[in-house]
């Protein structure tokens, strides 16, 4: 299932201006299908791209037919990080583009926080290359296909910038001495190899990486979705805790899910050797 499949089997909405940075299509029931719609620049994120997308995330975030997100794009490249002509543009800024830089930076550490805030799962399907913020962005989502084509890469270090945000997400995916592997030597990391390290969930043919995604994705909608998002935003936070506060934490909400109404109707369900009839409570 290639992206221009989805596209003809739901309607695509416009998120933003006439430029059409992000569209969303909603090709069957529970999943949406994000798109990054700035081919002719590789999908860089420009400050707009990264606004509009952290706009798309919270409307789907809040989207109640919404289980499951697939974030795809458009093009010859997944992502080619920050659009670095528009960074380079406001070098001539009285501040030499200070203030723009910070903006630009919140913005896009704004919106990797919106995906891992999100209450409904985000998978990538990565069909190209993925470079810098491009590469933090499959590494924010909560899983990742990948085609046998595409690439990842952190090469700042190349060109004298060193892929500091990118590191953020990139070491909370793979282990220490692969990011540093990767932030040190900024070489392009094939996705068999990004498989194995961690920073996707699977390498499969390009034909498949959209048919995949959407297995996967279907899989996830198929869950309680209010059980979904207690888990997602739990899994997050426990990561950042020390092991005893985390198992303290993880007891906590281990209660509360047990007191939802999906809870009593998903175990009921099990005992009674039928199929779940969620109430998304």
């Amino acid at each position: 299932m290639s992206l221009q499949d989805t596209a003809t089997t739901g309607p695509a909405v416009r998120i933003g201006d006439d430029l059409e940075l992000v569209t969303v299509a909603k090709p069957e029931p529970g999943i949406a299908v994000l798109s990054l719609n700035r081919p002719q620049a590789r999908n860089a994120l420009s400050l707009a791209m990264l606004t509009e997308l952290s706009r798309a995330f919270r409307a789907l975030g809040t989207d109640a037919e919404v289980h499951a997100i697939v974030l795809a794009a458009e093009g010859p490249a997944f992502c080619a990080g920050h659009d670095l002509k528009e960074l380079t543009s406001h070098r001539g800024d009285p501040d030499k583009g200070r203030a723009f830089y910070s903006d630009t930076m919140r913005a896009c550490a704004e919106m990797m926080l919106t995906i891992v805030r999100c209450p409904k799962p985000v998978i990538a399907a990565v069909h190209a290359t993925a470079t810098a913020a491009g590469c933090q962005l499959v590494a924010t989502c909560d899983l990742a296909i990948a085609s046998h084509d595409a690439k990842f890469c952190t090469p700042g270090v190349n060109i004298g910038l060193f892929c500091s945000t990118p590191m953020v997400a990139l070491s909370r995916n793979v282990s220490r001495k692969r990011a540093m592997e990767m932030l040190l030597l900024g070489e392009m990391l094939d996705a068999g190899e990004a498989a194995d390290w961690g920073l996707v969930n699977k390498a499969v043919p390009a034909e498949n990486v959209m048919s995949e995604a959407f297995d996967m994705a279907r899989r996830i909608a198929s869950k309680s979705p209010a059980t979904v998002a207690i888990g997602k935003e739990a899994f997050y936070r426990q990561l950042e805790m020390p092991l005893t506060e985390a198992y303290e934490f993880a007891a906590d909400v281990m209660v509360r899910n047990m007191l939802m109404a999906d809870a009593a109707e998903g175990i009921g369900a099990f005992l009674e050797k039928r199929p779940a009839r969620w109430q998304g409570c």
